[in-house]
């Protein structure tokens, strides 16, 4: 049955490029996922964009002694464009700077503010002794009243995974230049989280099918719900929405409230962008659309909490009560789906410090199939995993080259040399049935892996089939049969079929590749899993023109075997992939001991 699938991806921040762990958590998994469900049939919105507010911005802006649009608008498009070379297929990639998100986030806090579930309170606010500018939260650090550990953030600790106030902390510093700051008192907006508990614990208990690390975490988080300031003393964001707070040019919504709210403006933008301005209420308001949230496990708060927490205040289901605001009644997610952390050769990613690779530099150099391959079978799916070149090199050279890789090649060069064309099927042996069988076969068990997100298993249960089909034709061994070309045939066009089918089962993992492969068997054209391109946009409501990555138009394939036509041409095949030398490790190191000191 078709269903409607949401698939939120979380935001990268806007201040810098993204390296190859951010990818690891928001990016790789959540196309994966995207690509298989488009094939299984189902109508997938996969959206994110970049995150442009918060004081983040500010720091960076000044320090590199431009504006925070100018700041915000270099990084949108290096984002775009990187996001781009690695194949993620989104609906839309858009930003929070948009007229639509400014406008989509304002009634979501007009209803929150509405239905009671948004109250002013005087707090304790962070300042800057040194600038006279407001700390966030995220930028004090100090130790744990709660365990102890010395780096515990001003909203939460990681190590206990408890929501903390940076009045909380001991010792509280700040990140930006390490000195103590100035607690102030301000008025502000508070989410109130516990008038919203028990609707959110009910929901969180259904939740049993989510990733055990996932749920764990979550459910912890309920024991020490507290209310949680929404607006900050800054002048970069989205205003606040009220009278005498609209017009005050140093109050804006807290960056954390409005970026996820992204997920929901992105899909009213890209309905609007579509023609249809309605369409996007299919994933939103129908009880039966499912949604899924792709991130790193240090937003898993922001997503199991805070939204869930926004969306039921919006829908009036808390304690308050309340009724749903002018864009209806908004589903929760179906699913948490987060990653654990990348580390680089045993080090934590640290862009300061330049322990880092970056997707665009990554890219220069290695595939971008090559990478997916890497994240998806050795990535940080469910425990803290490290990327190391030695290993990066050994999987593409030993997996994808020789075994992959050379499987399609030989396969194709036997075809181009003996025949020109796929032969005909041919009468078919037990052998070639069962093949075909276990190819077959294997879109139920990849497919049911990435649909639980495991794609670890699915795609090494994806290279277990492309082993079947590299036994098989060893075995049968169509080279030796020069004098009886009905059965050589036989087998070529077998194992042509095996490998398409193989193809399609990789082609959520290795979509280029995959568009290769198939115009080797299926001719030029051949679409397995359409990609997204960049489109340059105006502001639906402004003047502004920004790149967006929309999803290519036209059909992929289907989810299982479709028969290859005999006859179609088929010529001496490239390879698909490049053997890597044993130096890449050396010079990689050399690089990164260079740059990282």
């Amino acid at each position: 049955m078709t269903r409607h699938i949401l698939t939120a991806v979380a935001w990268p921040y806007a201040n810098g490029p993204r390296h190859i762990g951010h990818v690891s958590g928001f990016g790789v998994p959540s196309d994966v996922f995207s690509r298989y469900m488009r094939m299984a049939g189902h109508d997938v919105l996969m959206v994110s964009g970049t995150d442009e507010h918060g004081t983040p911005i500010l720091v960076q802006a000044e320090q590199e002694g431009v504006a925070p649009r100018e700041l915000a608008d270099r990084y949108n498009r290096v984002i775009v464009e990187d996001l781009h070379s690695l194949g993620l297929s989104y609906d839309l990639f858009t930003r929070t700077t948009t007229r639509n998100h400014y406008a989509v986030a304002q009634e979501v806090f007009r209803t929150l503010h509405r239905n009671g579930y948004m109250v002013e309170r005087t707090t304790k606010g962070a300042i800057s002794p040194s600038t006279g500018r407001t700390l966030p939260d995220r930028f004090i650090e100090g130790t744990c009243p709660i365990c102890g550990y010395d780096g515990a953030r001003g909203d939460q600790c990681d190590n206990c995974g408890n929501q903390l106030d940076p009045t909380d902390l001991i010792r509280p510093r700040s990140r930006i230049n390490g000195e103590e700051p100035r607690f102030v008192e301000t008025e502000h907006f508070f989410l109130d989280l516990p008038a919203l508990a028990d609707a959110l614990g009910s929901w969180l208990q259904t939740r049993t099918d989510w990733r055990p690390n996932v749920l764990k975490f979550s459910l912890n988080l309920l024991e020490d719900l507290r209310p949680r300031a929404m607006t900050r003393d800054i002048d970069w964001g989205v205003p606040v929405p009220l009278p005498g707070w609209e017009e005050n040019p140093s109050k804006r919504l807290y960056v954390w409230f409005d970026a996820v709210i992204g997920y929901l403006s992105a899909s009213v933008e890209w309905a609007r962008r579509t023609g249809d301005p309605d369409a996007w209420k299919a994933w939103w308001t129908d009880p039966e659309a499912q949604s899924y949230y792709f991130m790193g496990k240090d937003n898993i708060t922001f997503h199991s909490q805070i939204w869930p927490a926004e969306l039921l205040g919006y829908d009036g289901r808390g304690a308050r009560g309340g009724t749903p605001g002018p864009l209806g009644e908004l589903q929760l997610p179906t699913e948490v789906v987060s990653s654990e952390f990348l580390t680089m050769e045993g080090r934590k990613f640290s862009s300061s410090r330049q322990v880092v690779i970056y997707v665009r530099d990554f890219l220069a150099r290695y595939d971008a199939d090559a990478l997916r391959y890497f994240i998806a079978v050795a990535g940080p799916e469910t425990q803290d995993t490290d990327f190391t070149w030695s290993e990066f090199v050994r999987r593409n050279n030993d997996e994808l080259v020789a075994g992959w890789g050379n499987l399609v090649n030989r396969t194709a060069s036997m075809i181009a040399k003996n025949v020109g064309a796929v032969p005909a099927r041919g009468e078919l042996t037990d052998a070639d049935r069962a093949l075909l069988a276990t190819t077959g076969a294997g879109f139920g068990s990849v497919g049911d892996l990435i649909g639980r997100h495991r794609q670890k298993a699915a795609v090494q249960e994806a290279m277990r089939v492309v082993g079947e089909v590299n036994t098989y034709l060893s075995q049968q061994a169509p080279w030796k049969l020069k004098e009886d070309p009905v059965r050589r045939d036989a087998v070529l066009h077998v194992a042509a079929q095996a490998v398409d089918d193989c193809n399609r089962l990789l082609a959520p993992f290795l979509p280029h590749t995959a568009g290769r492969v198939a115009a080797m068997l299926r001719g030029e054209g051949s679409v397995v899993t359409p990609g997204s391109s960049i489109r340059e946009v105006q502001d639906l409501d402004g003047p502004e023109h920004y790149p967006v990555l929309m999803l290519d138009e036209g059909p992929g394939s289907g989810w299982g075997p479709v028969p290859l036509v005999p006859g179609t041409p088929v010529a001496p095949p490239t390879p698909v992939f490049r053997k890597l030398d044993a130096s890449v490790v050396d010079e990689e190191l050399a690089r990164l001991e260079g740059e990282g000191g």
